[in-house]
């Protein structure tokens, strides 16, 4: 379950930063927010320059003729199967339509009233809320140690505990795992305790200090709701938000009840090819939902009401508006976390939203409390296109209805130290930092760098074109795109590192130390390997220029044995690059390899790391014993040099990014 950050920088950050591993391989290579006197102090950005009065009017003949000139044509272009999305305002819903197909095979279209679609980690705003819920009732405290509600114990690796508060602000500390997000079969799921205990991830930051977005979290949260509500935790969503709510086309179940088994839309990568089978999420809280678009303004209705929706009211209004205020912000000029919601702030008005992403399926959603205002939108393959087709249109919806200049902004002295103080490479928050997945960091840092226009460009930051944007600086290390909205703003962190932060608030960039950089680890594993394959290709072939030219190899049967092992070193970091690059690469089709199943082969891949790392040793006195002899020939010296520096170069790699890990717990 591939969630934002894994959308917004790079679009998948799972499968993205795998694939990059693997070609190196294979290349040899608003409104006010409601006070909460319980709240971190996070002020609240400078009120934005008043929108510009609109000049077409919000109607559903409007919307309609809008969209339909929008969607067929995205669907088409960018490889989509379907899409669907539904709209409410001042507590109607004023649009609700679907695009495409749920089934190509079938050609069934997509119903806004019955189609199921998966929207990811919109899911965990249900489980927020029934925190909230429970919260309102004095079952829960969001400060309180969250050790409290379990029965099993988080490490105390800081002094600060972590709380409700914390998961909800995506704060705990906890690193990135992956392992089990998915399953591949019905069969394979297991109970939510079970889960949360046996994937139970490291903490790397003290509670409350740095964002890092957190499937685990939130599915500990929602088997806090389970163990303090005394329901088992699907039937405590059903009972207290569902059907409150008259969501009767909506379910967390994994697999479907049968009474809403047919209207699953079908997913896919791209509706040019087969489609992907149903996707099992482990971490249900965090993501297992499936709910048609007219449920979902149900949903968005009540909390636009302030948890009200016709006779139901499944939040206190002052529950509803803490859940919407602002909590933890990485800087006071930024958009900050909500409980739960994250702030979007766009075109004038303040926005709090949440999107959520599965392997196909790919939605936002967004509330404009000022102008009760509700967005959903969901698609049901990935595509080809470059760009992040929901943003596109939800962009050009606030564009049309809600039109607006940014303010001028004048020229800010120090830009150019500026820049250049903040320029490097940065590794995301929300990473694995103690598992064999912290290789993902080094295939996945954006590179932050300047312009000769006196811009500032982040890697990852794109515009539909796919080239990075290009931003101005507006004040003291915080910038803006160039004839755009989005912000990118820099602070130093305690140790006085620099730390990047974004539009959303659910993580940050950390500047990479030398030895984590990748404009330095990249390179070095490429030459390390290109050395490694040239070793491995010139062996036999130098053997046949020197039988050609009737030469034979004078070598001491030490000597032969010591050049076998050093070229055995070389095959085992070539084959072990490979096939750990197709490991990951295979589990992209096949998600029960990221589970247990997958542990024999990463473990077999690890033995053959571990040969070339103790080949290594050989190389290594090879290239001493080169040196040593007088009559030896310059160029054998620096080849053997060479090569010792190659191996040398993959053992560095290895080490620094967990490779060899003895856990397979990631």
């Amino acid at each position: 379950m591939s969630f934002r950050f894994l959308q917004r920088c790079v679009r998948n950050h799972f499968s993205r930063a795998i694939v990059v591993v693997f070609f190196i391989t294979l290349s040899l290579s608003g409104q006010k927010p409601q006070v909460n006197p319980l709240a971190p102090k996070a002020k609240a950005p400078a009120p934005a320059e008043p929108p510009i009065s609109g000049t077409h009017e919000l109607t559903p003949q409007d919307i309609s003729a809008f969209l339909d000139g929008i969607m067929p044509q995205q669907l088409a272009t960018d490889d989509i199967a379907g899409a669907v999305i539904s709209i409410v305002k001042d507590g109607k819903v004023i649009f609700a339509k679907g695009y495409g197909y749920s089934d190509i095979e079938k050609r069934t279209p997509v119903s806004p009233d019955s189609t199921l679609f998966r929207p990811g980690s919109i899911s965990k705003l249900f489980t927020w809320t029934a925190v909230m819920q429970l919260v309102e009732e004095g079952k829960l405290d969001l400060d309180r140690d969250v050790n409290d509600y379990l029965d099993f114990k988080i490490p105390a690796t800081y002094p600060k505990p972590i709380t409700l508060r914390n998961i909800m602000t995506h704060t705990p500390g906890f690193e990135e795992t992956i392992q089990e997000l998915f399953v591949k079969d019905a069969k394979d799921l297991t109970p939510l305790g079970e889960y949360v205990k046996k994937h139970l991830p490291t903490r790397i930051y003290p509670p409350g200090t740095t964002p890092a977005y957190s499937n685990y979290a939130t599915t500990m949260a929602g088997y806090i709701v389970q163990r303090v509500s005394g329901q088992d935790y699907y039937d405590y969503i059903e009972q207290h938000v569902l059907k409150p709510l008259k969501m009767e086309h909506s379910t967390f179940r994994q697999p479907l009840p049968d009474s809403l088994k047919g209207l699953a839309s079908t997913g896919y990568d791209v509706a040019s090819e087969p489609a992907k089978g149903f996707e099992f999420v482990e971490a249900a809280p965090a993501g297992s939902s499936s709910v048609s678009a007219m449920d979902m303004t149900h949903f968005m209705m009540a909390h636009l009401q302030d948890g009200k929706y016709e006779g139901a009211q499944i939040l206190k209004p002052e529950t509803a508006q803490l859940m919407h205020s602002r909590q933890f912000a990485n800087l006071p000029e930024m958009n900050a976390m909500c409980l739960g919601f994250y702030e979007e702030t766009r075109n004038g008005h303040r926005i709090i939203g949440h999107a959520g992403d599965t392997e196909a399926f790919h939605s936002d959603l967004h509330l404009m409390a000022d102008s009760q205002l509700g967005f959903f939108i969901s698609y049901n393959s990935a595509g080809k296109g470059e760009g992040r087709a929901r943003e596109e249109v939800w962009h050009a919806f606030l564009d049309r209805y809600f039109p607006y200049e940014p303010p001028k902004a004048d020229p800010v002295a120090t830009s150019a130290q500026d820049i250049q103080n903040v320029s490097g490479h940065y590794i995301v928050s929300r990473r694995a930092d103690t598992t064999i997945m912290k290789v993902l960091n080094v295939a996945g840092e954006a590179k932050v760098s300047g312009n000769d226009d006196g811009t500032l460009s982040v890697s990852d930051l794109k515009d539909s074109s796919g080239v990075p944007k290009k931003f101005r600086e507006i004040a003291p290390l915080l910038f803006r795109e160039v004839n755009g909205q989005d912000k990118v703003g820099f602070k130093r962190d305690e140790t006085g590192n620099f730390v990047e932060a974004i539009d959303f608030p659910f993580m940050v960039f950390q500047k990479a130390s030398l030895n984590q950089n990748s404009a330095f680890q990249i390179p070095m594993i490429i030459t390390a390997l290109v050395l490694a394959v040239l070793t491995i290709l010139l062996w036999p072939v130098m053997g046949i220029v020197r039988r050609h030219y009737g030469q034979r190899l004078e070598l001491t049967p030490q000597k032969r044995r010591l050049r076998l092992l050093v070229r055995l070193a070389c095959v085992m970091f070539a084959i072990f690059f490979l096939a750990y690059g197709l490991f990951f690469s295979m589990a992209l089709k096949d998600i029960g390899l990221l589970s247990p199943r997958g542990n024999p082969w990463l473990r077999l891949i690890q033995i053959v790391g571990w040969l070339g790392v103790l080949g290594t040793v050989a190389a290594i006195y090879s290239a001493v014993q080169s040196w040593r002899i007088p009559q030896r020939w310059w160029a054998a010296r620096l080849g053997d040099t060479l090569i010792a520096l190659g191996c040398l170069g993959a053992v560095w790699f290895v080490f620094t990014w967990n490779m060899l890990h003895w856990s397979l717990k990631y």
